[in-house]
């Protein structure tokens, strides 16, 4: 599955950062920043979670 995130959506809340660190980080500007688009075996259940807590629900998993 692939990570998207709808920018125009995006307050920069760092809710994602806080469940998913390894994929999601804010810059010092306090801009989302995305380590990877893809999920892992490793960081899909993390993913999920900061899908499911993004209160704009700018975050989304589409099947590649």
């Amino acid at each position: 599955m692939k990570i998207k995130v709808d920018f125009d959506l995006c307050e920069s809340n760092a809710l994602c950062e806080a469940m998913a660190p390894e994929v999601f980080e804010l810059d010092d500007d306090d801009f989302l920043q995305m380590h990877t688009e893809q999920t892992t075996d490793e960081n899909i259940a993390n993913v999920r979670r900061a899908v499911a807590a993004c209160p704009r629900a700018a975050i989304s998993l589409v099947e590649e």
